[in-house]
Order: structure tokens, then sequence, then C-alpha cells
């Protein structure tokens, strides 16, 4: 695979990861962990079937060490990203977690040969900027600081950790994410079936929601952005991940799941922004010489 495809492929799972905070909001009412084990059986079967039909699925056995980093990464990342959904505003829980575009530029700034430069440092306070924004507000709403604030944020940091060092498994097929999302699917299943009621009569709206998480935002997503981030361009990845919240908050308010606000406007501005100046800003094309 050209480097050009690679890239192609990341575009494909930015914009499927638009989707993730409607459809994400679309399947509320099923409790988390259920939603992790329903989702990620139907992403690793999705890639698993289609390894098959290219003639690779000789290759979807994961090493011990990618296994435990996609566990890290994918399980994660999800299961915080659908708790903080349901747990805060989903726009809001969304944009913070939006914050993992700049995230991966400092944290691979700061890995062996890299330099946290000026840029860095002012991506990071405009993106913490826009978070501080939509967190005052609802301290002046009354409504005070929400768990789901917290959690999307530690998902920005697992999912940046775990894009940053996926770079070192280049040599791991792409296809053994298969097996490494029906790993997942295992203990999420335990712990719902530990912890949590089974909801079994979803809604056909709720069906579409984990379905389209499952296909799209965890199955294809993952393993489109898996290819790009060892093959492809990644600073352009880098740089078309930030128009992913704001087409996300867009089909979030057309869905009527959030309010059209200034506030939103400009704190999604402000997270594509800081993530702009971090890989553009001053110094970026001495280092890039």
């Amino acid at each position: 695979m050209t480097s050009r495809t690679a890239t192609l492929s990341g575009f494909v799972a930015i914009l499927l990861w638009s989707t993730l905070a409607l459809f994400s909001t679309m399947a509320s009412r099923v409790p988390a962990f259920q939603l992790v084990a329903m989702t990620f059986a139907i992403g690793g079967l999705l890639v698993l079937g289609l390894a098959a039909l290219r003639g690779r699925l000789h290759l979807a056995r994961p090493t011990l060490a990618s296994f435990l980093l996609g566990f890290y990464g994918l399980f994660g990342d999800t299961i915080l990203y659908y708790a903080a959904v349901r747990t805060a505003a989903p726009a809001e829980a969304n944009l913070i977690h939006y914050l993992w575009p700049l995230l991966i530029v400092i944290f691979a700034a700061l890995l062996p040969g890299g330099r946290l430069q000026l840029r860095h440092l002012l991506g990071a306070l405009i993106g913490l900027g826009a978070t501080a924004l939509l967190i005052s507000a609802n301290l002046g709403a009354g409504a005070g600081l929400q768990p789901g604030h917290l959690l999307a944020a530690l998902g920005a940091v697992v999912w940046a950790s775990y894009s940053v060092v996926s770079r070192r498994f280049a040599a791991v097929a792409s296809e053994s994410l298969g097996v490494t999302m029906l790993g997942c699917a295992v203990p999420a299943l335990m712990a719902h079936l530990a912890f949590e009621t089974t909801l079994w009569t979803p809604t056909p709206g709720e069906w579409a929601g984990i379905v389209g998480l499952g296909l799209g935002a965890i199955g294809f997503a993952f393993a489109s952005w898996d290819i790009a981030m060892k093959q492809g361009d990644v600073a352009l990845l880098g740089a078309a991940s930030y128009a992913s919240p704001l087409i996300a908050t867009i089909l979030l308010v057309l869905a009527g799941y959030a309010a059209a606000s200034w506030l939103l406007a400009v704190s999604c501005l402000l997270i594509i922004a800081g993530a702009l100046v971090a890989t553009f800003g001053p110094g970026a094309r001495s280092a890039a010489a």
C-alpha cells in the first residue's frame, strides 16, 4: 500500500469518527459495558471478515505487545468516551475529547528525537482555553464540573498516547485489530454481566446507533486509522483530524441532541485553531527542514 492510499484511509477514519458522538448519543440507554461488548464484537467480526475476503486472514494474529497496546487504546478510550457522553452534555464531552489531535502533536514531540516547541505550548494553551470555556459555562449555570468532562479528557490522553506508540508497531498487520477488538469485547461483556442490567429491547433508533458504531466508528475506522498511522502522512492526518469535532458538533445539533450556541461554536473553533497552531505554528517550517 502506498503512503497516499494509507493517508486516504486515515481521512475515511476521521469522517467516520465524526459520527461517533451522534451514534453514541442515539444508543445512550444501552449500558456502557454492554455497548462496548456489542460494538467491538461487530467491529472485530467486520475486520476479520474483510481480511478473509482479501485473503489476508493469516495476518490477523497480533503480537502480545500489539494486543496489549490495542486493548489499552481501543478499549480504554471507548469505554471512557461512552461514559463521558452520558454523564455530561454530549457536544461538550465530544469537544473535550477532541483534544487528542493536539495531544498527539505534544506527545510525539516528547518522544526520543522529538522536541517540544513554542507552537506546541501555544496550541495546548488555546485548546485548554476552549475546554475551560465549556466548563466555566456549566459552573455559571450551576451545573458544576461534570464527571463526563473529566472522562472525556482522560479518553483524549489515552487515545493520543495509543496513537503515538502504535507507530512503533508498523510491522504488525492492521488485520490483527480484528482479534484485538474481539478480545476487548470479552472483558466488556464480563463487566456488563457483573455490574449492569442488560437492555434486552433496544429501539430501532438505538439499534441504528449500535450498528453504526460497530461497523463505522469502531470497526472500519479503527482499522483505517491503524493503516494510516503506520504508513500514511501523519502530519497531514493530524491537521485533517481537527475538522472532525466541528462535523460531529454540527451532526449533534442537526439531530437535535445539542442546542446551537455561540459557546459551542467558539469552543469548537478554538480547539481546531489550537491544533492547527501546534502543527503549523512558529517553528514548524524550520522543524520540517
